[in-house]
C-alpha cells in the first residue's frame, strides 16, 4: 500500500497509456543501445523511408566489418524492433506503432544511458551516501536553477535542454492528470514551478475556459514563451517571473497546481511551497499535488527504462507527507488518488475552507 490504514483510490486509466509502448524496446541495457546507434546513424529512418533493407547493403554501406552489423542487427531483433527474414530488414509493425512517440522514445534512451553511467559508477555511494551520489553524478547536473536568473548563450542553452526533458515527460503525463481531475469547474489556474508551460497548455487546451499562470525562475519563464508563442492557447497562459521560495506568490486564483515539482525540495521547503500557495488560493479553491510516488521493485528485473527514475529515488515521498502538511494548513476535502504509469504517481486534492 501506498500509505498506511486508510484506502488510496486506484485509477484505471485505459485508453491513455498507449504512450508506454516505447518502454517494451528499453527493457534491456545493450539491446536499448543498439537501437539508439539504429537512430543515430539513421537506419530507423531509411527502413521508415523505404520499408525493407538487406543486411549487405547495410555491410557495404558502413565498411566495419560483418561481425558488427551482424551483431546490430541480431540486437535489433531481439529487442523487436526489426525483423530480419534471410536477410531483407524491416521494422515490426510494434516498433512502428512506438514510433508515434518517437520524441518520448528517443528521450528515454537519452535519459537511461545518462542515468546508467551515474549508477553503474557510483551505485554504492547511491546506496550509502545520497548526497556525495548527487554531487558526483552526471545527471543532477543537468538540473542546475543557479543558471536560471541570467540570460547568456551557455545558461540558456542548458536551461533549455533539461526544459525539453521535462516538458516532453510532462506531455504524457498531464492525461493521467486529467482524467482523474475535473479541471472544467476552474477559470484561474497557477501552476507553481511550471517550466515551459507544457502543463498549462495541455489543460488549457482541454478546457477553452481556463486562463493559466505559470510561475516559474526568470529565464524559464522567457523560455517557456518561446515554447509556447505559437500554440492557439498562448493568450491564455502568462508567466510570471520569480523565485516560489522567496518571492510572493500571484493571487486570486480558485486552482492551484503543483506538477512534478515538490520532490525537487527538501522537506521544510516543500512545506514552504504549500503555505505560500495556500495563501494565493481563492476561499474554496483547490490546490492539486502531482507527483511521483517511491518506486516498487516487485518484478524479476528492473527496467532499464526506469534508470532516469531510480536516480531520484532519495527524493520521492509518500502522499501522507502533502496530506498532513494540507491538514496543518485547515483544507478540507483531501483526497488521494494512485496513478500508475511506467511507475507510480499519486494524485493530492484538497479545497481551502470559505472564509479563510
Amino acid at each position: 500500500m501506498m500509505t498506511e490504514n486508510r484506502e488510496v483510490q486506484e485509477v484505471d486509466l485505459a485508453g491513455i497509456r498507449d504512450h508506454l509502448c516505447v518502454d517494451a524496446f528499453l527493457q534491456e541495457m545493450i539491446p536499448a543501445r543498439a537501437l539508439k546507434t539504429a537512430f543515430e546513424t539513421g537506419l530507423v529512418d531509411h527502413l521508415v523511408s523505404n520499408r525493407i533493407c538487406s543486411v549487405s547493403s547495410l555491410e557495404n554501406k558502413w565498411k566495419n566489418g560483418e561481425k558488427a552489423v551482424r551483431l546490430l542487427i541480431d540486437l535489433l531483433a531481439l529487442n523487436n524492433v526489426i525483423a530480419n527474414h534471410h536477410g531483407e530488414i524491416e521494422l515490426t509493425p510494434e516498433f512502428l506503432h512506438a514510433l508515434k512517440y518517437r520524441d518520448l522514445l528517443e528521450l528515454k534512451l537519452s535519459m537511461a544511458h545518462l542515468a546508467a553511467f551515474d549508477l553503474m559508477n557510483n551505485f554504492t555511494e547511491f546506496i550509502a551516501s545520497p548526497l556525495n551520489f548527487m554531487r558526483k553524478a552526471r545527471f543532477f547536473k543537468l538540473f542546475d536553477y543557479s543558471l536560471c536568473f541570467e540570460d547568456t548563450p551557455e545558461n540558456r542553452s542548458l536551461t533549455k535542454r533539461w526544459m525539453m526533458i521535462t516538458s516532453i515527460l510532462t506531455r504524457y503525463e498531464a492525461p493521467a492528470c486529467m482524467a482523474c481531475h475535473d479541471f472544467g469547474r476552474y477559470g484561474r489556474m497557477l501552476d507553481i514551478g511550471g517550466n515551459s508551460g507544457e502543463f498549462a497548455l495541455r489543460i488549457c487546451r482541454r478546457y477553452p475556459g481556463m486562463v493559466s499562470t505559470v510561475f516559474d525562475l526568470p529565464l524559464v519563464c522567457d523560455l517557456g514563451r518561446e515554447h509556447l508563442q505559437s500554440e492557439p492557447e498562448s493568450d491564455r497562459i502568462t508567466f510570471a517571473r520569480g523565485n516560489a521560495l522567496t518571492d510572493e506568490l500571484p493571487g486570486g486564483f480558485d486552482l492551484i497546481t503543483f506538477k512534478s515539482m515538490l520532490h525537487d525540495w527538501p522537506q521544510d521547503q516543500a512545506e514552504r511551497l504549500i503555505s505560500k500557495a495556500e495563501k494565493s488560493l481563492k476561499p474554496g479553491g483547490t490546490l492539486l499535488i502531482f507527483e511521483r510516488a517511491p518506486m516498487e521493485i516487485t518484478r524479476n528485473t528492473v527496467p532499464f527504462s526506469l534508470f532516469p527514475f531510480l536516480i531520484f529515488l532519495h527524493s520521492y515521498r509518500l502522499p501522507d507527507f502533502y496530506e498532513r502538511q494540507l491538514k496543518k494548513l485547515g483544507f478540507e476535502d483531501i483526497a488521494t488518488r494512485r496513478i500508475h504509469l511506467d511507475m507510480p504517481f499519486f494524485l493530492v486534492e484538497a479545497r481551502k475552507k470559505m472564509g479563510s
